[in-house]
């Protein structure tokens, strides 16, 4: 059984393994264990105390394989960013120059740094181990916090924002920064990647150029990468992209990775969700050849969603459930839970 829930400081040891596998570029998933277990403090405070102020509202969560007893993803929400430490983009703008007397008209793109983002909601940390991608996994994955989204949406502004994982090569080095971010930085790729991830982030307002940059005057690499996603992040884009994410030219300071972005109430799992109550039965048929749907309770600290197989149709409102699952998500006979398929 796969079950999404809510991180737990036991599970350092599984995120800091997860983090090792991940890669140069997910920025927010540096193998550092003081900062995964400082994230980990930080989502646990977060659903403990929701008088906070949004700046600190982090919810971490993770899929853990129930019969190995092993977290083999993590994705996370930042309720509001940018709302006490700046969080930078560059967006991409057309313009346009002409000579009547030499009858030359031209067009080209420059990259301005902005903050675009201030006080939207971010959806971040996003990592599954390969070895468990298929299945739905990874939509489950990602879909699960739009149903949390959509129980607790007091908590949550207006727009949500995706910043994707850029070009890097194998050697973990980004054509884009190479061209532009290293004449600034004096640092890798890597380096100034891995600082960022573990909150050192002043040294991008200290030495960032404000002016804007002429894409054209960019090595041809460097330009084709911008707006585009790393190609193990390709699979996120799409699931993002048929939630109603679309690309505006924004693109991250550091790969130029795209930024999708959207207004929560659009997000197609959150119009796509209904409640429904759950009903205990000894005879549900879990056939793989049943539709793919995503389960979870209405409980705020002790988040839970489970990926089912429903062969039979709902009668009204109500989804039957086995004992184990409903031990799973923590739920009596009655509760209402919140109910979405996974492909819808």
């Amino acid at each position: 059984m796969m079950l999404f829930r809510s991180v737990q400081y036991e599970d350092v040891g599984d995120l800091l393994n997860l983090s090792s596998r991940a890669g140069v570029g997910l920025t927010t998933l540096p193998n550092n264990q003081e900062y995964l277990t400082a994230r980990i403090s930080r989502s646990i405070d977060a659903f403990n105390d929701t008088t906070k102020g949004r700046a600190q509202q982090g919810f971490l969560f993770t899929l853990e394989d129930t019969e190995k007893h092993r977290v083999v993803g993590v994705s996370a929400l930042e309720v509001a960013v940018g709302l006490e430490e700046p969080f930078y983009n560059f967006r991409l703008h057309k313009s346009v120059r002409a000579s009547r007397e030499l009858g030359v008209y031209n067009t080209f793109e420059t990259l301005i740094v902005g903050q675009d983002y201030t006080g939207c909601t971010e959806l971040c940390t996003l990592f599954l181990d390969p070895d468990y991608q298929g299945g739905g996994n990874g939509v489950f994955l990602s879909r699960s916090r739009f149903l949390f989204i959509s129980a607790f949406r007091h908590l949550f502004p207006k727009r949500i924002f995706a910043e994707m994982r850029g070009v890097v090569n194998q050697q973990g080095e980004s054509p884009f920064w190479d061209a532009l971010g290293k004449h600034f930085f004096n640092v890798p790729f890597a380096e100034a990647d891995y600082l960022t991830g573990i909150g050192s982030k002043t040294f991008i307002a200290e030495l960032m150029p404000f002016h804007p940059i002429y894409v054209p005057l960019l090595p041809e690499d460097a330009r084709q990468v911008i707006g585009q996603v790393h190609e193990n992040t390709q699979p996120a884009r799409t699931i993002l992209e048929k939630e109603g994410f679309a690309y505006h030219d924004a693109v991250d300071i550091f790969d130029a990775g795209a930024i999708l972005d959207t207004e929560i109430d659009n997000v197609r799992t959150i119009q796509a969700s209904r409640l429904v109550h759950v009903k205990r039965s000894d005879h549900v048929s879990r056939s793989p050849d049943g539709v793919q749907c995503i389960v979870s309770n209405l409980k705020f600290q002790a988040f839970k969603a489970l990926l089912l197989p429903v062969s039979e149709p709902l009668n009204g409102d109500e989804l039957l459930l086995t004992c184990a699952e409903m031990a799973a998500l923590q739920v009596d006979d009655g509760d209402p839970v919140r109910f979405v398929s996974l492909f819808s």
